[in-house]
């Protein structure tokens, strides 16, 4: 594993909602970073078929676009009683004619397929969010790092907190979504705390532990 010696990386990413969740976890270690959004980068084209290959894709873009050590996340929800859908292509049920993503339209289109499957219980809607956070540097070196949270798919949305599909997950253990969550109880995680809830919470602290801990 290669640590990471520098304070300033490039967050590889252009969704507001994940770059502003990547900065409060690395802002308290003391972090420069710029997203590509900010650096006015190119979206690459996302045609891998796991999360680990899609984050390095954007990880590796980034970092060698920069000359600066990057990093990204690959994330989605994936259910069981839909066969993992929507998975890695969790953004594009989001995508609309004219090329913008609404959530709300993502989030009907999860119901609609589960009510046709017939899972309209909460043993029947089980999921699970997952993180992948690629570390990439400008020779081409990655790292990798999964996180995931279990829970369970509920109807209607609740909570206007979070981004994506948080209106709609309910983490197991807990009686609220990641909607009505605030971004502390969400994702809230420091060096040294035994537990992460978010699945990108839970991918961040195996990078921190693996590539920033003595």
């Amino acid at each position: 594993m290669r640590k990471l010696d520098t304070k300033t990386i490039v967050v590889a990413s252009h969704n507001a909602g994940k770059i502003q969740e990547i900065r409060d976890l690395i802002g308290p270690l003391g972090f420069t970073a710029k997203s590509a959004a900010d650096l006015n980068f190119i979206e690459p084209d996302e045609t891998g078929t796991t999360f680990e290959e899609n984050a390095a894709i954007k990880a590796l873009a980034s970092a060698h676009a920069s000359g600066l050590p990057a990093l990204s996340d690959d994330s989605g929800l994936v259910i069981d009683a839909l066969g993992g859908d929507p998975g890695v292509y969790t953004a594009d049920w989001a995508e609309t004619a004219d090329g913008t993503r609404d959530f709300a339209i993502a989030m009907r289109k999860v119901e609609t397929a589960l009510e046709k499957a017939g899972a309209t219980t909460p043993e029947s809607r089980t999921a699970r969010f997952v993180s992948v956070l690629c570390l990439a540097w400008p020779d081409g070196h990655t790292e990798l790092f999964r996180g995931e949270v279990e829970g369970t798919v509920v109807w209607p949305p609740r909570g206007s907190q979070g981004f994506g599909y948080d209106p709609v997950f309910q983490p197991k253990g807990y009686q609220t979504t990641f909607g009505e969550m605030s971004a502390e109880q969400k994702h809230g995680w420091r060096p040294g705390d035994e537990q992460a809830l978010s699945h990108r919470a839970r991918a961040f602290k195996v990078f921190v532990e693996t590539c920033l801990e003595a």
